[in-house]
C-alpha cells in the first residue's frame, strides 16, 4: 500500500489509551495520573528514565511503544502492523521488556503497553522477530479464516458496519467476534500481564465493536488492568467513544483539538470551563493530551514546533483537573514517516533529535504541582479577557498564565496560606500574604505554579 495511506492508517491506528479498573474511574488506578509516553523509546532506554527521570519527577505511568513482531522497516509505523505476538520488536526482547517493566516499578513508575489487536500488517514477508507472513497468514497465530470478510479499506464512517470490518488503510482486520481469536488476543495481552504490564492502550479501539472488547477483557488474568481506548471522536459518525467507557478510559481527542485552537487563535480566557463544559466525556473516563504521535504528525494538534503555545498548553493541561493527562515525548522529524533516532536508542535527553518533553523543566515540574493539587476544584479564576488567566486548586496551588506578547504585573487573589513558595516553572520565591495575594510579574509566554509543600526552591 502507499506509504502515506500507511501512514494515514497507523495515525488512526494509534491514538488513544487510558484504562481503568472496574469499568470507569477518575484516572488510572493509584494517586499519580500522568503519564509519560515515551513514543519508540527502546525498552532499556524507558528503563533507564523511569530510574533518572519519571520516578522522581512523579510520573505515575509509562506508556511505551507496541512490543510485539511487527513488519521491517525504519518508519515509526511498522511497529504498528504486527506479524506475531512475541515480544521481538526494534524496541526490545522479551528480557529488555521484563527489565524495563521491573526497573520502573522499582523506581514507582506502572507500565502501559501500546496494544495493537484490531489489525495485522498489510503485506507479506519476514518480521522483525524472523516470523514469516503473508497478508492474511499468519503461522501458528492466525489464518485467512480469522479475518473480517471485507477486504476493501474503510470508506465510510457513516457506516458503523464499514468502519468495524472493514481495513483500516488496507491492514488486515481481524474478527474480533470470532472465538478463536478473541482467545488469541487475550493470551497475548496476558502474556504481559505475567511479565507485570499494568496497564493497556488499545489502538485503533473504535474499530472493534466495544462488546468484543468486553470480552477480551474478560478473559484477562487482571480484568481490572487499566484500560485506556484510542477512539477519535468524529461529529455524526456511527461509532462514538462514549460506547466504550464501559470497558474503561477513552482518549477525548476534542480536548487537543481545541487547545490548539485556543491557544493559536483564540483567547485563553475561553478556558474557564474547560472539560465537560465544552461537551466532552466526563472526566472520570477521559484521557487527556496536548498532542500525540498521530496528531503532531497530521497537524491537528499542537505540536514541539510550536514553542511557547506547546509548552503553555502542556502546563495548563496538567494543573488543570480534567482527564488523565498524557504527555506525548518524542523525537524531532521532518518527514512524517521518519522512525526513531538510533533505533529508539537515547543515550541523552536533547541529542540526536531526542525531545524528551516528558522532562522539559515547565512540564516536568507541574507533574508534582498535579499530584499536590489532587482533588482540589478549582478556585480564584481570573482572565483578563485575553490570553492570561490564573486559577488556583483550592489551598494547594496556584497557577498564572500568560500567553500575551508582553509582560503583566498584577496581584493575584488565592486560597493559600500565608508564606513563601516556590515558582517552580523559573526556581524563584514568590510571597503570599495573610490574605491570600500574590504579586508577580510575568512576562509573555511564561507561567507561575506554587503549590503546598514547596517553599524553598
Amino acid at each position: 500500500m502507499a506509504r502515506r495511506a500507511l501512514t494515514g492508517a497507523v495515525a488512526l491506528a494509534a491514538a488513544a489509551l487510558v484504562m481503568t479498573p472496574t469499568g470507569a474511574q477518575a484516572s488510572p488506578p493509584g494517586t499519580k495520573d500522568v503519564t509519560a509516553v515515551l513514543f519508540e523509546w527502546n525498552f532499556a532506554s524507558v528503563a533507564k528514565e523511569c530510574t533518572t527521570t519519571l520516578g522522581p519527577a512523579g510520573y505515575g505511568y509509562v506508556q511505551v511503544s507496541p512490543p510485539a513482531e511487527h513488519i521491517q522497516g525504519s518508519q515509526w509505523w511498522t511497529s504498528y502492523q504486527p506479524v506475531s505476538y512475541r515480544i521481538a520488536g526494534r524496541l526490545g526482547d522479551r528480557a529488555a521488556f521484563k527489565n524495563m517493566v521491573d526497573t520502573c516499578h522499582a523506581a514507582g513508575v506502572k507500565v502501559v503497553a501500546d496494544t495493537v489487536v484490531n489489525h495485522m500488517s498489510a503485506g507479506s514477508g519476514t518480521g522483525t522477530g524472523g516470523s514469516s507472513y503473508t497478508k492474511y497468514d499468519y503461522p501458528g497465530l492466525y489464518s485467512s479464516y480469522d479475518f473480517d470478510n471485507c477486504t476493501s479499506q474503510i470508506n465510510n464512517y457513516g457506516d458503523r458496519w464499514n468502519v468495524q470490518n472493514c481495513e483500516l488503510v488496507g491492514l488486515a482486520d481481524l474478527d474480533t467476534g470470532e472465538e478463536y481469536v478473541r482467545g488469541a488476543i487475550a493470551r497475548y495481552m496476558n502474556d504481559l500481564l505475567s511479565l507485570g504490564v499494568d496497564g493497556f492502550r488499545i489502538d485503533a479501539a473504535k474499530h472493534m465493536p466495544a462488546a468484543d472488547l468486553a470480552n477480551i477483557k474478560s478473559r484477562l488474568s487482571n480484568p481490572n488492568a487499566y484500560w485506556k481506548q484510542e477512539v477519535i471522536y468524529g461529529a455524526g459518525e456511527a461509532v462514538q467513544p462514549t460506547e466504550y467507557t464501559g470497558n474503561g478510559d477513552v482518549q477525548e481527542f476534542r480536548y487537543a483539538y481545541d487547545l490548539k485552537r485556543v491557544f493559536t487563535n483564540e483567547n485563553l480566557a475561553y478556558l474557564k470551563n474547560y472539560g465537560e463544559g465544552w461537551g466532552y466525556m466526563n472526566s472520570s473516563v477521559s484521557g487527556v493530551f496536548v498532542d500525540n504521535h498521530d496528531t503532531e504528525r497530521n497537524g491537528s494538534t499542537l505540536n514541539y514546533k510550536d514553542g511557547a503555545a506547546y509548552t503553555l498548553a502542556n502546563v495548563f493541561m496538567l494543573a488543570w483537573p480534567y482527564g488523565a493527562p498524557d504527555v506525548n515525548s518524542g523525537y524531532e522529524w521532518s518527514s512524517t514517516d521518519a522512525g526513531p533516532p538510533n533505533g529508539g536508542r537515547v543515550d541523552a535527553c536533547w541529542q540526536n533529535g531526542w525531545k524528551c518533553q516528558h522532562n522539559w523543566p515547565e512540564i516536568r515540574s507541574m507533574v508534582a504541582f498535579r499530584n499536590a493539587t489532587r482533588g482540589q476544584a478549582v478556585t480564584n479564576w481570573w482572565d483578563n479577557g485575553g490570553d492570561a488567566i490564573a486559577f488556583g486548586r483550592g489551598s494547594k496551588g496556584f497557577v498564572a498564565v500568560n500567553h500575551e506578547s508582553s509582560s503583566i504585573s498584577r496581584t493575584y487573589q488565592t486560597s493559600l496560606p500565608a508564606g513563601t513558595y516556590c515558582n517552580v516553572q523559573n526556581n524563584t520565591t514568590v510571597s503570599v500574604d495573610g490574605s491570600g495575594r500574590l504579586t508577580a510579574t510575568l512576562g509573555a509566554d511564561t507561567a507561575l505554579a506554587v503549590y503546598a509543600g514547596k517553599s524553598g526552591c
